[in-house]
C-alpha cells in the first residue's frame, strides 16, 4: 500500500532505548523523560500506548495510537501488534532496526488514513457515524480523520438493525443408530489427508480406533470409552474426524470434540474445514464453535455502554467494539476475531464488562434477543455435525443445560489430559466475597453508585411480579434477604474490622483464623495463604451457622419463585406470548443455578466445626496478589473429581474418547494406563475403557537434546537471570523460559530485557508486559529472535512451529505447589500402595508438566532445539518423562551454552548422555 506518511512526530520505545521522529523528517535517540515531556506536548504517533508508558515507565501517557486507528479502520483483521506486525498488516517494508521504527508509525498512519478514501475499504459502513460518536469522546483520532472520511449520502444503520436475525428451527432428532466400518474410516481418513499425503500407520490405528466410540450403546449408563495416548505429529485431529464425520453424516447426530486451549480451537477449525463445508445448502453452519456466555459480546450491555453508560477511554472502546461487530463472524471477543490486545490498550476491564459475566441474561426479554450472538451460537450448535468446545462448557452443559435434549452424547476430550483439572473446578464450590456480592448484584441489580443497565431480579421480571401476587411476594422477599449479602467496600471494611451482615461477618472470621495460622513468615506476602478448617475457633463455627441461615432465608423465597413461574408457564395468561415463555424458562434456568449454588454453600457451612467429609477437601484462603488482599472465602472441592465427572458426563454419553499426548505416565515399570483410567474417571462406571497408542514418528534423538544445568542454585536470582540471559544470546532468540513462580520470572525480566534488546534480542512476558497471552503468543510466533517468559498458561497452551521455538528453558523442576488440596490428594494416594504412594504420586505430576513442556519444543517433523532445566540435583526418575531415546545431558552452564550456540544437526553425539533410549516410532493397541 503506497500513501504519503502522515506529517506528525513519531515516538517509538524499547528495552533497547527511546527514539523521536518530527513532523517534517529526522530521527533521533531521546532519554525517557525526554520522550515523556515531548508527548505531554503534542500528540505523538505510538504503537500500543500502554506497552510504551510501560518501557518509559510513565503510565498516564496518551496518544495516537496505531492500534486504535487500526481496530476503528480494519474490524475483525488480524494484526500482530509489533512494528514488524503493522508493517506486514499493511504491506510495508519492516524498519530494520529500532531507529526506523517512528518512520514506519507516520507510514503507517498514512496507509490507514489513504484507505478511507479508497473504493476498496470492506469496512466503510458505519465508519461515519462512529466516527462523530468518537468525535464527541474527544478520541485523540476523531480530529485527524474527520477531513478523510465522507458523509454517505444515504444515513447509515445503526448497528443493532445491520445485525441478522437468527430463525427459529425445528428440534433435530435423535441420532440413528449406525455402525461404522474400519475400512470406511479408513476410506474417510485417506480422503481428508488427501491422495498425495504420507501414509501414516500410526495415524490409521489411532482412526479406526476412535470409531469404536460412535458404535450403539449396549446397556444404560455404560458408555463406549476409549483413552487414545497420540504422540506429536501422529496427526490425532483428522484421525478421530474421519469417524466423526463419518458416524455425523450417516447418523444425523452431533459430534462435540472439547479442548482446554484457544489455540486447539481454532486449530480444530481449519482442520474440520476438509471434512465439511462451510455452509450447509441451507446456509445453516455444519461445525460450530460453542463457548461460555461470558466469552461473547452481549448486545444489551454494548447499547447500555454506547449510550452513556460508559464514560472517558471506556466509552471509546465501545465505539470500537461496535464497530467490529458489524463484521464480526460470531461475535467472541476471547479468542475470536476480536483483536486479543484491543482491551488490553484501555487498562481496565471494558471487554468483561461487555460479556455476560454475571448470568444477567434477560433472554426473550431483551430487545436483542433475535440478534443475540450467544442465542445463535447457541441455535446453530443444536443443529450443528461438529460442535467445537472447552472442557468447562461441556462439563457444565451436561450438569445445568437448559435443553436436556441437546447435552452433548459422543464426545472426544482433546487435550484430554487437563479433564481431571477442568472438573476439579467445576464441580468445586467456594463461598467467598467476589462470589457472593456477584449473587447479590443478581437478585438485588447494582449499587447505587455503579453506572450501567444491570438490573436486579424485581426489574427483569417485573410483569410476572405484577401478574401473579404470590411471585411477586418471593422476588420482594429474596430481594430483601439478599442484602445481608456483601456489597461494595466489603473488603475495606473487613480490613478495618466493621463487617456488615453475617456473610461479611464469616468472611472475617475467615481472615482472622487464616492469619493467625499462617507459618510463612510473610516471606511470600505476594501469595495467597490457607489453612485446613480442622479445630475451627468457636467465633467462627458460630458465624459460619448465623450465615448459613442467611443463605437459607434466600434460596427460600428463589424457590417458591420458581414454582411460581412453572405455574405461570401452565396456566399462561394471555398477554404471555412466545417470547415471554421463553423469558420466564430462562430465569427458571438461572434461579436453578442459583438455587444449587446457595444449597452448595450451606452444605459447606453445615459442615464446619464438625467431622470432615471423606469425599471432600475444605480449607480456608485469603487470595492476595502484590500483597493486595482480593479476595477471601471458604474452599471445597472433590477429593476425586471424577466421581462427579462419571456421573454426569460419562455416564448419560454414549461414547467418550480421551486423547492427548501426554495422557498416560511413564517410568520404570512402562505405560500407566491404570492411572490415566483413574483420572479419566472410568472407575466410578465400573467398566474397563478400550485404549491405544500412537507414539510420536518424530525422529527425537537427531531433532532435540536435553540439558539438565546442575550449577545454577536455586533461589539465586543473579545467577537465575545470568543463565537465562546467556542462553538467549546463545540461542539467538527464539526460547520460551517457564517459570514456577510470578515473583521470579519478573525479576529475571527486570535484570535482563535491557541487555537483551541492546543486541537486537526482544524480551517478553506474561505479567510484565500490557498485553494478553493470547497475543504475546503471536508476537514470539511472529519474531524469531524474540523470546517469552512464562508460567503454566504457557507450558501446554503455545503451538510455536519453526525457528521461533528452538529452545525451551525451565527455571526448575516443576514441583507440585503445596497447597492442603495436593497435600489431601498426596495422603489418599499415600495410602493406597496400588497407586504407588505419595512420592509416586507427586511424581506423575512432575513428569506429566514436563513432558506437556517438551511438547512446545518439536512441533513439525523439521523442528529441531534444546530443552533445558536449570536444576542442580535433578532427580533420574523424572527422565522418562521426555521421549524414549532422546539424549540427556548433565552438564554445567557453559557447556550447556557451547551445545545451544552449536545448534542441533541431523548426528547426536549421545556419548554425553545419561540416559537414551531408543527412537523408533511405534504404533500399538494396548487393548
Amino acid at each position: 500500500m503506497s500513501a504519503n506518511p502522515l506529517s506528525l512526530p513519531a515516538l517509538h520505545a524499547s528495552h533497547a532505548g527511546t527514539w523521536l521522529r518530527d513532523a517534517q523528517g529526522g530521527t533521533r535517540g531521546c532519554s525517557k523523560g525526554e520522550a515523556v515531556m515531548a508527548a505531554a506536548d503534542t500528540p505523538l504517533l505510538m504503537l500500543n500506548a500502554p506497552l510504551v508508558a510501560n518501557r518509559l515507565g510513565y503510565p498516564d501517557l496518551s496518544g495516537l495510537d496505531l492500534l486504535e486507528l487500526y481496530a476503528f479502520i480494519h474490524p475483525a483483521r488480524f494484526c500482530v501488534p509489533t512494528p514488524k506486525g503493522l508493517a506486514h498488516a499493511l504491506g510495508l517494508e519492516e524498519p530494520s532496526d529500532d531507529a526506523g521504527v517512528p518512520l514506519l508509525l507516520q507510514q503507517a498512519a498514512g496507509a490507514l488514513i489513504a484507505m478511507c478514501g479508497s473504493a476498496d475499504w470492506a469496512e466503510r459502513e458505519g465508519a461515519w457515524s462512529a466516527l462523530q460518536s468518537l468525535a464527541r469522546l474527544r478520541w485523540p483520532w476523531a480530529g485527524v480523520l474527520s477531513a478523510h472520511i465522507r458523509q454517505p449520502e444515504r444515513a447509515e444503520k445503526w448497528l443493532f438493525t445491520r445485525l441478522p436475525e437468527w430463525d427459529e428451527t425445528p428440534e433435530r432428532a435423535q441420532p440413528a443408530q449406525v455402525v461404522i466400518e474400519e475400512p470406511e474410516i479408513e476410506a474417510q481418513l485417506q480422503w481428508l489427508t488427501g491422495d498425495g499425503a504420507e501414509r501414516r500407520e500410526g495415524q490409521r490405528m489411532f482412526a479406526k480406533s476412535a470409531g469404536s466410540v460412535f458404535a450403539p450403546r449396549d446397556r444404560q449408563k455404560r458408555p463406549h470409552i476409549l483413552l487414545a495416548q497420540a504422540g506429536t505429529g501422529i496427526g490425532k485431529t483428522l484421525g478421530y474426524l474421519a469417524p466423526a464425520s463419518l458416524w455425523s453424516g450417516l447418523s444425523g447426530g452431533t459430534v462435540w470434540v472439547s479442548t482446554f486451549t484457544k489455540n486447539l480451537q481454532r486449530q480444530l477449525r481449519r482442520e474440520s474445514a476438509r471434512a465439511w463445508p462451510t455452509v450447509r445448502p441451507d446456509g445453516s453452519p455444519p461445525v460450530v464453535v460453542r463457548k461460555g456466555r461470558e466469552n461473547y459480546l452481549c448486545l444489551l450491555n454494548l447499547e447500555d455502554a454506547l449510550q452513556g453508560g460508559f464514560a472517558g477511554r471506556p466509552a471509546i472502546l465501545a465505539q470500537l467494539v461496535a464497530r467490529w461487530a458489524a463484521f464480526s463472524q460470531d461475535g467472541d471477543m476471547i479468542g475470536g476475531d476480536l483483536p486479543g490486545w484491543l482491551g488490553t490498550l484501555f487498562r481496565k476491564r471494558g471487554i468483561a464488562a461487555l460479556t455476560d459475566q454475571r448470568g444477567e441474561c434477560v433472554y426473550a426479554g431483551c430487545p436483542h434477543y433475535r440478534k443475540c450472538f450467544i442465542e445463535r451460537s447457541a441455535r446453530a450448535a443444536a443443529q450443528a455435525d461438529l460442535v467445537i468446545a472447552n472442557h468447562a462448557l461441556v462439563m457444565v452443559n451436561a450438569a445445568r443445560g437448559r435443553d436436556p435434549a441437546s447435552r452433548p452424547t459422543r464426545i472426544v476430550f482433546d487435550e484430554g489430559h487437563h479433564v481431571f483439572d477442568a472438573a476439579d473446578s467445576t464441580f468445586s464450590a467456594a463461598l467467598t466475597g467476589a462470589e457472593a456480592i456477584e449473587l447479590r448484584r443478581w437478585i438485588v441489580g447494582p449499587e447505587r453508585t455503579n453506572r450501567g443497565r444491570r438490573r436486579g431480579l424485581a426489574a427483569r421480571l417485573a410483569d410476572v411480579a405484577s401478574y401473579d401476587e404470590a411471585g411477586g411476594e418471593a422476588v420482594a422477599a429474596a430481594v430483601e434477604a439478599a442484602q445481608e449479602l456483601p456489597s461494595d467496600g466489603w473488603l475495606a471494611r473487613l480490613a478495618e474490622g466493621m463487617p456488615a451482615g453475617p456473610v461479611e461477618a464469616l468472611l472475617a472470621q475467615v481472615r482472622a483464623a487464616t492469619y493467625a495460622r499462617d507459618e510463612s513468615g510473610r516471606q511470600e506476602a505476594g501469595y495467597g495463604i490457607e489453612t485446613e478448617t480442622a479445630q475451627l475457633p468457636g467465633e467462627l463455627v458460630e458465624a459460619a451457622g448465623i450465615a448459613a441461615q442467611a443463605l437459607a432465608a434466600i434460596r427460600a423465597p428463589l424457590m417458591k419463585l420458581s414454582a411460581r413461574l412453572e405455574a405461570v408457564l401452565e396456566d399462561a395468561p394471555d398477554w404471555l406470548d412466545g417470547q415471554g415463555r421463553a423469558r420466564i424458562e430462562g430465569a427458571r434456568h438461572s434461579l436453578a443455578w442459583r438455587i444449587d449454588l446457595l444449597a452448595a454453600w450451606e452444605a459447606l457451612l453445615g459442615r464446619l466445626g464438625g467431622p470432615a467429609d471423606p469425599e471432600f477437601v475444605d480449607w480456608l484462603a485469603v487470595d492476595r496478589n502484590d500483597a493486595r488482599e482480593f479476595d477471601i472465602g471458604v474452599h471445597r472441592h472433590w477429593l476425586d473429581p471424577m466421581k462427579p465427572f462419571a456421573k454426569t458426563v460419562l455416564e448419560p454419553a454414549h461414547g467418550v474418547m480421551l486423547t492427548s499426548a501426554t495422557l498416560t505416565d511413564r517410568d520404570d515399570s512402562g505405560t500407566d494406563w491404570q492411572g490415566a483410567m483413574e483420572r479419566a474417571g472410568t472407575a466410578h462406571l465400573e467398566l474397563v475403557p478400550a485404549t491405544v497408542q500412537a507414539d510420536s514418528p518424530f525422529d527425537y534423538p537427531r531433532r532435540a537434546e536435553v540439558l539438565i544445568v546442575t550449577d545454577i542454585a536455586r533461589g539465586d536470582i543473579p545467577a537465575l537471570s545470568g543463565a537465562f540471559a546467556r542462553l538467549i544470546e546463545a540461542s539467538d532468540g527464539g526460547v520460551l523460559g517457564l517459570f514456577t513462580a510470578i515473583r521470579r520470572m519478573r525479576a529475571v525480566h527486570g535484570r535482563i530485557a535491557d541487555r537483551l534488546a541492546r543486541t537486537g534480542l526482544p524480551l517478553y512476558a506474561q505479567h510484565v508486559d500490557p498485553i494478553d497471552t493470547g497475543t504475546l503468543t503471536d508476537i514470539f510466533r511472529d519474531d524469531p529472535r524474540a523470546s517469552l517468559l512464562g508460567t503454566d498458561a504457557l507450558r501446554d497452551g503455545v503451538d510455536v512451529p519453526g525457528r521461533s521455538l528452538r529452545c525451551v528453558v525451565m527455571e526448575s523442576v516443576p514441583w507440585p505447589r503445596p497447597t492442603i488440596l495436593h497435600r489431601a490428594r498426596r495422603a489418599a494416594a499415600a495410602a493406597n500402595l496400588e497407586k504407588g504412594g505419595a512420592q509416586k504420586y507427586d511424581d506423575r505430576i512432575i513428569r506429566a508438566r514436563l513432558a506437556q513442556a517438551f511438547g512446545r519444543l518439536i512441533r513439525t517433523r523439521d523442528d529441531a532445539g534444546h530443552f533445558i532445566v536449570l536444576s542442580s540435583a535433578f532427580p533420574s526418575r523424572l527422565l522418562s518423562a521426555f521421549p524414549e531415546g532422546t539424549p540427556v545431558a548433565r552438564l554445567t552452564l557453559d557447556e550447556a551454552l557451547e551445545r545451544v550456540a552449536a545448534g542441533i544437526g541431523q548426528e547426536q553425539d549421545a556419548s554425553a548422555a545419561d540416559v537414551t533410549g531408543s527412537s523408533e516410532p511405534k504404533a500399538r493397541q494396548a487393548n
